[in-house]
């Protein structure tokens, strides 16, 4: 890794490492409520400051063209707020998830026949309220499994939020990667279960609609449900209020197998977006509006 790194660059990284061991040296002392409230404080009145706060502006002109700007405005407020006890609660995971007064959970009488099945499971989500809590309780309710996920550019901090995650019983792949994704593939094979965050920008994909606006959608998850000729099990997590949570099982998304392989998997595709876009305008201020979801010509207007 140092061979390929400036040393300035390899210094930044070990500064952030040892920034984030002392937030979390800190947390682990701090109740978990009052974490929560900090941070969503700190970033209700940070949020508005920083760059990315154009590209939320113009996800949400783009998203709810029907709302006026002060409406606008709270939303993307409500948004960093709920970014903030996210980022925060991410040190307190295992100690939320071990606390049952915490959680509600909804639907996972699903779970028995899934389990009880043995086949490859492909879960899909997205980035709503904290989704690390949405995990935890996945794997608390006796569901093995691995995320696909986006690894960070720093690797010391990457290997810190593999092992935050390995105490709950996470382990991840990175989906972008071979290797990641022939671990994930070999883990489906073996009738393993994979969760899918499917709302991030994926340069490659075809563009499906998605609030209206053709967007470039990742195909993996549908690919693979094609593969393995399975449907896509959906979930989301609620913030109630404060470090609260409802974590909901789905009904499942049924996957069309009809012989044209790119129409199949375009059509399917449709019915991921249309169940995302249809849980985010449930709750707007929870899902990260931070992504460039949308087309880059999309955001040359941002200011």
């Amino acid at each position: 890794m140092a061979s390929r790194t400036s040393f300035a660059q390899n210094l930044l990284w070990r500064l952030e490492a040892f920034g984030w061991d002392v937030a979390e040296a800190v947390l682990k002392i701090t109740p978990i409520d009052a974490a929560s409230d900090f941070g969503g404080a700190l970033m209700r009145l940070a949020g508005p400051l920083v760059p990315t706060h154009r590209t939320v502006k113009r996800n949400l002109e783009l998203a709810f063209p029907e709302l006026d700007e002060a409406a606008r405005r709270r939303l993307a407020l409500d948004h960093w707020e709920s970014i903030g006890r996210t980022f925060l609660e991410f040190f307190l995971v295992p100690r939320i998830a071990a606390d049952p007064s915490r959680i509600e959970r909804v639907n996972f009488e699903q779970l028995i026949p899934i389990a009880l099945d043995g086949g490859p499971v492909i879960g899909i989500s997205a980035h709503f309220a904290n989704f690390e809590i949405m995990a935890a309780t996945l794997l608390a309710s006796g569901m093995d499994g691995h995320l696909a996920y986006r690894s960070t550019n720093n690797p010391y901090i990457d290997a810190r939020i593999r092992k935050t995650r390995a105490a709950y019983g996470l382990r991840l792949s990175a989906s972008k990667s071979l290797d990641g994704g022939r671990e994930l593939i070999g883990a489906l094979a073996q009738g393993g279960t994979v969760v899918i965050l499917t709302d991030q920008k994926y340069r490659e994909g075809p563009a499906i609609p998605f609030f209206g606006i053709p967007a470039h959608t990742q195909p993996v998850a549908v690919r693979w449900a094609m593969r393995f000729g399975v449907d896509l099990h959906t979930m989301t997590v609620r913030r109630l209020k404060g470090a609260r949570f409802r974590v909901t099982i789905h009904e499942p998304i049924r996957i069309d197998r009809g012989g044209d392989k790119t129409a199949d998997i375009a059509a399917n595709l449709a019915r991921v977006n249309d169940w995302v876009e249809a849980r985010i305008r449930e709750a707007p201020e929870q899902w990260w509006w931070v992504h460039r979801r949308f087309p880059d010509e999309y955001y040359r207007r941002e200011g």
